[in-house]
């Protein structure tokens, strides 16, 4: 029963919505009115600005670690993956915003931080390379879900100082959330295809305006 109880606690975590109270509550904004509608730190990025959306980024990435490390906290034997998977759920599909909510990649890095910190940094960098190389923040994120997903299976083989073993259920639960995190891209996809998508700016694929 506590288990239960906890799962439903991780996923109301999940279910914060930080851009939605940060752009109400300092810039007097509904994002969900604005950019592409998206509750996440992107489209914080896109409409409140660079202050606004590091803070949301963090803010979400806290909640997945929260969620996820909610077994070590009240000493559970259930593999704290679940825990983030039920915040990755409530920052998707909120009970606070009509379930409507973010694509989960912030989330799903709080998740990674408290499950393995050294493989968090690693899956880190990859998208900081992706985002570099190609500009677009879907685009690296997307590219980057896969990159990690193979990686579940291949570091604990090369490098075990990053990711001590293999955790079939962390490379399944990898697919899932890439095979998700693509689906909910699915605009920003053809909009790549379109060369509309929205460009950070820097990196060496900037689109010139």
């Amino acid at each position: 029963m506590k288990e239960v109880l906890l799962l439903f606690v991780a996923y109301l975590l999940g279910s914060l919505q930080s851009g939605v109270w940060i752009g109400q509550l300092f810039y007097k904004k509904d994002i969900r009115d604005f950019g592409s509608g998206n509750t996440g730190t992107t489209n914080t990025f896109r409409v409140l600005g660079k202050k606004a959306g590091i803070i949301v980024l963090f803010m979400d990435i806290l909640k997945g670690t929260l969620a996820t490390s909610l077994p070590l906290l009240f000493h559970l034997g259930l593999n704290p993956l679940w825990f983030g998977v039920a915040a990755i759920l409530g920052h998707t599909f909120p009970i606070f915003g009509h379930f409507k909510g973010g694509k989960a990649v912030a989330t799903s890095a709080g998740m990674l931080l408290a499950y393995s910190p050294p493989f968090f940094i690693y899956s880190a960098s990859i998208f900081v390379i992706m985002l570099f190389l190609s500009s677009m923040v879907s685009l690296a994120s997307m590219v980057s879900a896969v990159i990690i997903t193979i990686s579940t299976v291949v570091i604990p083989l090369v490098f075990p100082s990053i990711l001590a073993y293999q955790d079939w259920l962390l490379t399944s639960l990898a697919v899932a959330i890439s095979i998700f995190i693509i689906y909910r891209h699915r605009d920003n996809i053809k909009r790549i295809k379109d060369g509309t998508e929205s460009h950070v700016p820097f990196g060496l694929n900037k689109r010139k305006d």
